[in-house]
């Protein structure tokens, strides 16, 4: 048989169906490739519309490439936020130093990109809906792998059998729970525990970044741009992960306002803002370290597999470009060989930058009066250099080029 027929053969076999769990970033972006891949795919999601607004995140190095291939990335530089400025304080409100973000990030200023969260996930929907199922308001409830595919049952009553499921549930994923059994033994606690939820502007902030620090503690506000709203961050160190506050959001209101009940500058006002907000987000700083993404014909995919947590800035671009790796693994073999591809081919890309942690990220929230005193000396040095151009881990995979079969 030659290339032609095989060619002519896949294209007459019928499209192998597949469910993916989560429409958030690496959701979208694998149904995207998948369905270039020949698949039909169905995305289903917990919540009952996208998840609009939200924080800001980037896109950096290798996932850039992915989204130029997607054909979204004139869009996304349409939306770049363009952070001009980030200043540093200290315990009485008092500037320590004011540098470029991309010193601190490791980013390169004009070609890295930042976008609102929210952007993101509008550009990868609309290149998807066209072409694929969306369930929304219903999730995964069962999974079983005894017959030839995967039965899934749905919260909302469904039945359906697919020929390969991928969780991309995020840091909490209930496929991971299913699949590989409790959350704890893959979750590596960083030491620290955020909020962030958004407020008034009635501080005259413009494209920058304002951040107030003692030791554990660090408070700041983030103007994405002329808006009437900044996004509030309050992050603060906790040596064991409050478990009880995570399903509970009075109890999250309660620990942070107990923690920073004596700040200074303008943090009084900020918890003020977040006993009315509606929009909070609270969790623990951490990873999710896993010695294999995929079991049988169910792998993950992004944060269900390997968060790499805020503090290395990558989570966004490892979503990306880890489902553009596992959709391209996938084009031209079965379940088997193409989740071993995906993780042969992916894993190096993933420990980089999951190991940057321990190249800054975290040092910018340092513990002790001693630790904050050398990080401000760092920062007053970074103010007086010129921009980064990027960590070696934002650009360490090359992508591959992956042929569709039809």
């Amino acid at each position: 048989m030659n290339p032609t027929d095989l060619l002519s053969n896949v294209r007459t076999t019928p499209r192998r169906k597949v469910l993916i769990s989560g429409a958030s970033i690496a959701g979208p972006a694998l149904a995207f490739w998948l369905n270039r891949y020949g698949y039909t795919v169905t995305v289903v999601e917990k919540a009952a519309t996208l998840r609009s607004g939200g924080y800001p995140i980037d896109v950096r190095g290798t996932a850039l490439e992915v989204v130029r291939r997607m054909g979204i990335l004139p869009q996304l530089r349409d939306a770049h936020i363009d952070l001009r400025r980030l200043t540093f304080l200290d315990g009485d409100g008092g500037e320590v130093a004011s540098v470029t973000p991309h010193t601190v990030t490791g980013g390169v200023a004009g070609r890295d990109l930042e976008v609102r969260r929210g952007d993101l996930t509008d550009a990868l929907y609309a290149a998807v809906r066209d072409d694929v199922e969306f369930l929304f308001n219903d999730s995964i409830d069962t999974l079983d792998q005894s017959g030839h595919g995967v039965d899934v049952t749905f919260r909302g009553g469904g039945r359906r059998t697919y020929g390969m499921v991928f969780g991309a549930d995020g840091l909490h994923s209930h496929t991971r729970e299913l699949l590989f059994g409790p959350e704890e033994q893959f979750h590596r606690y960083l030491g620290y525990c955020f909020a962030v939820f958004t407020m008034r502007n009635t501080f005259g902030l413009s494209h920058e970044t304002v951040m107030w620090n003692t030791p554990g503690r660090a408070a700041a506000l983030y103007a994405v741009g002329d808006d009437d709203e900044v996004h509030a961050f309050l992050n603060f160190a906790q040596p064991e992960p409050p478990f009880d506050a995570f399903r509970n959001p009075q109890a999250q209101r309660d620990l942070v306002a107990a923690v920073f009940a004596d700040a200074g500058w303008e943090v009084p006002g900020m918890l003020a803002a977040l006993r009315d907000a509606d929009d909070l987000f609270f969790d623990g700083v951490s990873q999710i370290r896993m010695p294999r993404w995929s079991s049988g014909r169910v792998a993950l995919v992004g944060d269900a597999a390997y968060a790499p947590s805020f503090l290395t800035g990558q989570g966004t671009s490892l979503a990306l470009v880890g489902a553009y790796m596992l959709a391209g693994s996938l084009a031209d073999r079965d379940h088997a060989e193409g989740f071993a591809a995906y993780e042969h081919d992916t894993r190096e890309f993933v420990t980089l930058n999951q190991g940057l942690v321990g190249e800054g990220g975290a040092t910018l929230f340092p513990t002790t009066a001693r630790a904050l005193e050398q990080r401000n000396d760092r920062l007053r040095k970074l103010s007086a250099l010129p921009s980064a151009e990027g960590r070696p881990a934002h650009s360490a995979l090359t992508l591959p080029e992956f042929k569709p079969l039809r």
